[in-house]
């Protein structure tokens, strides 16, 4: 059984702060609704202290925030989204479209259709992702979505550079320096300026990811996001240093961030447990690791690799970072994950920033039942279906006649009657009267 050498907070402490979140959320989506520009003007201003004449950046906006940056920072940039548009683009490769004849005379297909206008949130509060806009924009663009919108908030009283480039150069179609829900609810419900979006995506704080669960069904989103989450499977193959490094540079993410070690090694545990106090006074962000560590870092001891694979499995985490003799027997093994990231020559950071996987995970145990953000959340398979006899048209007609007639839905089998009196031969068997 599980050993829990350190503990986090409980679930009615978390749930209490979600509901504060939740009533907030509800009443800046009324009245974005009601007020339009208006009222995302006053938001944006309480909130950022932004109040633009105009909150979409014009050609030169964005060549003026461009040129702030280094050559090497612009290099940066492209190296990483060449990264993300390899891997997307092998992904959109192995979504083909499909036809075939299941039988005489029946034709089936799908289509994988991109969505016509998608809503990208880049977070740029705490910490400006300039990495989000790879993991968004350029899987949209690869996708073939038509109308990208891009949003984030100001930083230091303008746009972002970076972000702006990273937009701007991952084929953003509008740019938005816009910042929280009055983003989220801007490119959802639309305004007077800002024609509304089918879909949204990328994360954000707690604010942010209520807003798009309030507003899923009105529109697409890519998943349900909360804080950033880390685990770590290790076994005594690897020391403290690495293992206290891969918690914390994901607990600076956010105080709500968890972040825990699952090992097989008590010796292990408690010198990770040592070395996190140690890098906490050195860490430049332990100001919010520290407290992050604190509320929801836990230390989980097993006494073997299928005891941690069981724990994993049911924490379903975002971030999997797997440390042992062994990491692909998680490979083969784990089905409840937002990414993993296997040995100790990759890390969470890789993938965040860099690597080419998509960095937008399913959090809050959504692990079990879906994947992240990649080029196919973008895109609609649509089925369509054609019968090219009258015999075939005839038989499925009969069959489906009947089988409506099963349910009680007699409209139903009168369309497939209409179908059987006009293409087939009247010793075909069907639930009309009339022959």
């Amino acid at each position: 059984m599980p050993l829990h050498l350190k503990t986090a907070l409980g679930a009615a402490q978390r749930a209490e702060a979600d509901s504060k979140v939740r009533l907030i959320v509800e009443g800046i989506l009324a009245d974005i609704e009601a007020r339009g520009d208006a009222a995302i003007r006053e938001l944006s201003a309480k909130f950022d202290k932004w109040e633009p004449a105009d909150f979409r950046l014009s050609e030169a906006d964005i060549e003026a925030a461009i040129g702030k940056l280094s050559a090497r920072d612009l290099d940066d940039i492209r190296f990483a989204q060449a990264n993300v548009r390899r891997f997307a683009e092998a992904q959109k490769a192995a979504l083909t479209d499909i036809e075939v004849e299941t039988m005489p005379g029946v034709v089936l297909g799908h289509r994988n259709i991109p969505v016509d206008a998608v809503g990208c949130y880049v977070p740029g509060g705490k910490y400006p992702m300039v990495a989000s806009a790879h993991m968004s924009v350029l899987t949209a663009k690869v996708a073939g979505v038509k109308r990208i919108v891009a949003a984030a908030p100001p930083f230091h009283g303008g746009p972002h550079p970076a972000i702006v480039a990273a937009m701007h150069l991952a084929g953003a179609d509008e740019i938005y320096v816009l910042g929280g829900v009055q983003a989220i609810g801007a490119m959802a419900l639309g305004t007077e300026t800002i024609a509304p979006v089918d879909m949204l995506v990328g994360p954000g704080n707690a604010f942010v990811a209520e807003a798009k669960r309030q507003l899923y069904g009105r529109v697409g989103i890519d998943l349900f996001a909360g804080p950033t989450e880390t685990l770590v499977i290790a076994d005594d193959s690897v020391d403290a240093e690495i293992c206290a490094t891969d918690l914390l540079g994901q607990a600076e993410h956010g105080p709500t961030s968890p972040a825990i070690l699952l090992t097989t090694s008590e010796k292990l545990a408690r010198e990770t447990m040592a070395e996190v106090e140690r890098l906490l006074t050195i860490l430049p962000t332990a100001e919010i690791a520290r407290v992050s560590w604190s509320d929801h870092g836990e230390v989980i001891l097993c006494a073997d690799d299928a005891e941690m694979l069981a724990v994993a499995n049911r924490l379903a985490f975002e971030h999997v970072q797997v440390m042992t003799r062994d990491p692909d027997y998680f490979l083969e093994n784990m089905t409840n994950y937002g990414a993993l990231f296997l040995g100790p020559r990759t890390n969470v950071a890789y993938g965040d920033k860099v690597i080419g996987t998509n960095h937008t995970l399913p959090t809050k145990r959504a692990g079990r039942y879906t994947g992240g953000l990649w080029v196919g959340k973008f895109l609609k398979t649509c089925t369509y279906q054609r019968v090219t006899t009258d015999e075939a048209s005839a038989l499925i007609g009969a069959y489906g006649s009947r089988l409506s007639m099963l349910e009680g839905f007699a409209g139903h089998a009168e369309q497939a009657n209409v179908r059987v009196r006009r293409y087939g031969r009247r010793n075909v068997p069907y639930a009309g009267a009339a022959e």
